[in-house]
């Protein structure tokens, strides 16, 4: 893969490059549903959403999910979501963005917590996959957090430095998995997360991915 010695972004996927909001909340509520919960609307979700996913779902049921509770509602929310993607695009603008970075001669890739399996053709469909050094989805069970599968999605990228990396998402955990590996983080509100609850961990927050892509390139400048 050769030296990249300029900036490097790694792109959290779902909330962030693949605008999927109305999907996931869907599919949510489909998952409460199983259990007779009240469902969320956008707002409520984004005020309420965590990492490991089931800390979310003791917010909303005052107690852990069982073991039994949360495989069904998992289940339930992935055969939800699956059904109802197709619907779904990239974040305006990302094509063009990704395209511009790449032809700055800077790096990029994809860090997913989305099953690898379903996210490598999801993102090879939409034509931008030679765009990215890696793309690397979820492998084992989903509902944890980033940081571990951040070290291994670095590790494997000869020539990456964490200092010169921006991480790139809608959720606190990325900012915590950049944390993690010592790279800089850019929080994203078209997803997941309410502006407040982004604000409070810390790092920049912007409202559009070119803004985002702005302070990727001053942060590891």
């Amino acid at each position: 893969m050769g030296m990249h010695r300029d900036a490097h972004i790694v792109w959290d996927w779902n909330g962030t490059l693949f605008h999927d909001v109305d999907a996931v909340i869907g599919a949510t509520n489909a998952a409460f549903a199983e259990l007779g919960l009240e469902s969320l609307t956008l707002e409520r979700y984004r005020e309420l959403y965590c990492v490991p996913v089931p800390r979310f779902y003791e917010r909303l049921m005052g107690r852990l999910p069982t073991g039994t509770e949360w495989e069904l509602m998992d289940a339930t929310f992935h055969r939800y979501y699956t059904e109802h993607r197709v619907r779904c695009a990239l974040t305006e603008g990302a094509a063009e963005l990704l395209a511009g970075w790449t032809s700055a001669g800077r790096s990029q890739s994809i860090l997913s917590m989305y099953g690898h399996e379903d996210l490598v053709p999801l993102v090879r469909g939409f034509g931008i996959e030679p765009h990215f050094l890696r793309v690397d989805g979820r492998t084992g069970p989903s509902g944890g957090g980033k940081a571990e599968h951040m070290v291994r999605h670095l590790g494997a990228l000869t020539g990456v430095d964490p200092e010169r990396t921006v991480v790139i998402g809608d959720a606190a955990d990325d900012a915590l998995a950049a944390r993690h590996v010592g790279a800089s983080a850019v929080l994203y509100t078209g997803g997941s997360h309410s502006r407040a609850s982004l604000e409070a961990v810390g790092v920049p927050v912007v409202d559009t991915l070119a803004e985002a892509v702005e302070e990727a390139q001053r942060l590891a400048g």
